[in-house]
């Protein structure tokens, strides 16, 4: 995706503060990692990919993905911000990591989200997206995902199931979460904050619903373990509770 695609309303969305963390799982040493891209293993089946938007007058922003491997197939939650590193990592899970890459998943319709994603097509790799994604990247004329969903889509490799739910709004008006169940980690994207992240830019969100938003994926998988937020460290369930607090709106007097 090349930066003159880019609106002034997406710059704008990371112009937010960075975290002051504490010990997590997001501070492992990488597995991979270049000038453009990190990959960092969470678990021995799921890692975190980061690559980075170069965003006038502040430099390289982390934008984060999540990587789920069953044996040796693969699932991508996001692609990385641009083509050219989204072929680093599609090269990197096929010769390094061996396994075959089954499908990339979008998490809402930012170029953080699918800006790489016509190198995934061009590799021959099925994506998915809820259908309000794939209208709202049309608008942007961004690279459009190919296969479309409503509220919920169950994909499946190996002996393992992964579940995308659109829960409600918060972000953006079209932000999914994506669980494995049998790694209890979560790609919440956007939606979710990491630790002592500020709010940033709303111009795509509904602050007022998201909090209830988060608090419906807390209540919807109470045992996840991990939790790979939009930007900056990964967690675990705390990153809910600070993100449903963040977003709290408060009960008139």
């Amino acid at each position: 995706m090349q930066i003159k695609k880019r609106t002034p309303t997406f710059l704008l969305l990371l112009s937010i503060a960075f975290c002051f963390g504490f010990k997590s799982p997001g501070q492992n040493k990488p597995t991979y990692k270049s000038k453009s891209l990190i990959i960092k293993e969470i678990t021995p089946n799921i890692f975190q990919h980061i690559s980075y938007l170069e965003i006038p007058n502040y430099g390289p922003y982390p934008c984060n993905g999540m990587i789920f491997r069953s044996g040796n197939e693969v699932i991508v939650f996001d692609t990385p911000t641009t083509d050219s590193v989204a072929k680093e990592l599609i090269q990197w899970l096929r010769d390094d990591l061996k396994c075959e890459i089954k499908a990339v998943v979008i998490n809402h319709f930012h170029e953080d989200c699918l800006g790489g994603l016509a190198a995934f097509h061009a590799a021959g790799i099925p994506s998915y997206a809820q259908n309000l994604t794939i209208e709202l990247a049309q608008k942007e004329n961004y690279e459009l995902p190919q296969n479309g969903w409503k509220r919920k889509k169950k994909l499946k490799i190996g002996k393992h199931k992964v579940l995308q739910y659109f829960l409600g709004e918060g972000h953006t008006l079209d932000n999914i979460v994506s669980y494995v169940p049998s790694e209890k980690a979560l790609f919440g994207g956007c939606l979710i904050k990491s630790y002592k992240a500020k709010k940033g830019y709303l111009g795509d969100a509904n602050p007022a619903a998201w909090s209830e938003t988060v608090a419906k994926v807390k209540a919807k998988f109470p045992h996840v373990e991990y939790v790979i937020p939009g930007h900056l460290k990964v967690g675990g369930s705390e990153l809910l509770d600070y993100t449903i607090e963040l977003f709290q709106v408060e009960s008139p007097k």
